[in-house]
């Protein structure tokens, strides 16, 4: 079988820092920081006051940030010109690399603290589609819906990630290992979650995503 559009593998680590470990999410405040004001994601409430004081209406708006704007814009792009600006592409692929260390650091799989340039431990790529021509026209406009089904299994599989993430912080803890089972299990859900992104959001390929974990 060929390679699908979008791949992802993280280097197993075979010791880990104990106190790396220990304060991760402390140590992460930064780097989470700088992530959100990437994104630019957010919310913004606006709350409605009378003369007397009194809350008349709160109204809260959120927004998907400059990567939410970008699909938009892309799907907009495919639908009616049959074109993918290759420095929307490149934006979008530079920031998952960027969020992808973040998330491999936040899940305890490296002690490397996330570079903004650097590849390091975590190998992501996504192809781009060099002819966009020949992704059909209309299928940008459904493909956030066809994915449905990824989306249900996916927020399960996340729960049990996360309990595999806090069953791996006891046992780097005690161990200096990152369990070479729920490692594999936790980037496996990161790489399914990533091919349904590349698929439904990036737009890159009409191959619908397998359900798997390799």
């Amino acid at each position: 079988m060929e390679p699908y559009a979008a791949r992802l593998e993280v280097d197993y680590p075979e010791e880990l820092d104990r106190v790396s470990t220990f304060f991760r999410i402390v140590w992460a405040i930064p780097i989470l920081i700088l992530s959100a004001l990437i994104s630019g994601t957010g919310s913004e409430t606006i709350t409605t006051v009378s003369d007397t004081g009194e809350t008349l209406s709160q109204v809260t708006r959120s927004g998907g940030g400059i990567t939410g704007g970008i699909f938009v814009a892309t799907a907009l792009m495919l639908v009616i010109r049959r074109k993918y600006p290759r420095w929307w592409f490149d934006f979008l692929l530079e920031f998952e690399r960027f969020s992808a260390r973040v998330g491999a650091y936040m899940g305890l799989l490296t002690d490397q603290y996330p570079s903004t340039t650097d590849e390091q431990a975590v190998h992501l790529d996504v192809d781009y589609p060099e002819d966009p021509e020949q992704l059909n026209q209309w299928l940008p406009l459904v493909k956030w819906f066809l994915a449905i089904p990824h989306y249900i299994v996916l927020a399960f599989l996340a729960v049990f990630a996360i309990l595999g993430v806090l069953v791996a912080w006891f046992a780097i803890l005690f161990t200096g290992k990152y369990p070479r089972a729920i490692f594999d299990f936790v980037v496996g859900v990161a790489r399914w979650a990533l091919r349904v992104q590349a698929y439904a959001f990036f737009l890159v390929t009409d191959e619908y995503p397998p359900f798997s974990l390799t």
